[in-house]
């Protein structure tokens, strides 16, 4: 009983761990032999390779069954988002206010548009072709350069006084500002059977009986997106393509008064009353100009 109470000195223990490493009189390192040593690291690589090779032959088949050109999972895209430039939003959403005699409260907006359309350049746009069908433009081949598919141009022009290039500022120093909707992508969607979709801005309430409804000036005329912009292929078979724009510069914003604005996008196939998504099919946003 004495002797199992017995501690062991701190060199008894150090010697036994240097056993427990090297044990000259069996050959053991670490509790083992050479020889099973060699059979273990033999099993643990053979585990591993092929636990690795069946990875890689799963990830292969995964792989092999893609379409690198179409996403698999776009069921819930029935409709696309809108979004607008420029993009300020507030603690309650997307609001613009700002003053007209004071141009540090709108110079972030014009720089803001400015540099969204630095994009629609002619520069920018080299790569793309001239369309003028009016119809969808549909590609059953992969006849641009690279294996990819031909996008036509949209240039910064087209949006005539809202373009950046006739005025700088946008028409934010008159109180007649311009906004510029965009619908985002859905790969092959076609927004109706024939008709361009159209964006139709107005207010959503009107601020008191006086005032008349929203005069808004569409650019490219009737605020159309062209057929011949859709559908779309996807970024690997349409790496310069650009999306197509509307303006709308509003012309009679009252003024000292927050309003609410909304554009829609009117098309056969664009909905704009989903109640789980407020941007699917339109953009809704407070607009006050101070003077």
């Amino acid at each position: 009983m004495a002797a199992l109470q017995e501690k062991k000195t701190c060199g008894q223990r150090m010697e036994e761990f240097r056993h427990y490493c090297w044990n000259p009189d069996t050959g053991q390192m670490l509790g083992r032999t050479l020889s099973r040593w060699v059979w273990i690291s033999l099993y643990y690589v053979g585990f591993y390779v092929v636990m690795t090779g069946l990875f890689a032959l799963c990830i292969y088949v995964l792989m092999s069954t893609l379409d690198p050109y179409t996403p698999d999972y776009q069921d819930q895209l029935k409709s696309p988002g809108v979004t607008l430039r420029p993009d300020v939003y507030g603690e309650k959403g997307l609001e613009i206010f700002y003053n007209v005699s004071d141009d540090s409260s709108w110079a972030d907006l014009t720089r803001t548009l400015h540099a969204f359309l630095a994009g629609y350049s002619p520069a920018a746009q080299e790569d793309n072709i001239n369309c003028t069908s009016e119809r969808y433009f549909f590609q059953e081949s992969f006849g641009a350069p690279n294996h990819t598919k031909f996008s036509c141009k949209f240039t910064a022009d087209m949006l005539r006084n809202c373009s950046g290039l006739l005025d700088p500022d946008f028409g934010f120093g008159d109180g007649k500002p311009c906004f510029i909707v965009k619908m985002n992508r859905i790969v092959k969607f076609l927004p109706s059977n024939s008709s361009a979709p159209r964006v139709d801005c107005a207010f959503r309430d009107a601020p008191h009986k006086d005032v008349e409804p929203l005069q808004v000036e569409y650019s490219p005329p009737g605020g159309t997106f062209s057929l011949h912009y859709f559908p779309y292929y996807g970024k690997k078979a349409q790496p310069h393509y650009t999306n197509p724009l509307v303006a709308a510069k509003f012309l009679n914003v009252p003024k000292n008064t927050e309003v609410t604005v909304v554009c829609k996008v009117i098309a056969e196939y664009v909905t704009f009353d989903n109640p789980h998504d407020p941007y699917e099919g339109k953009v809704e946003f407070k607009l006050k100009i101070q003077k």
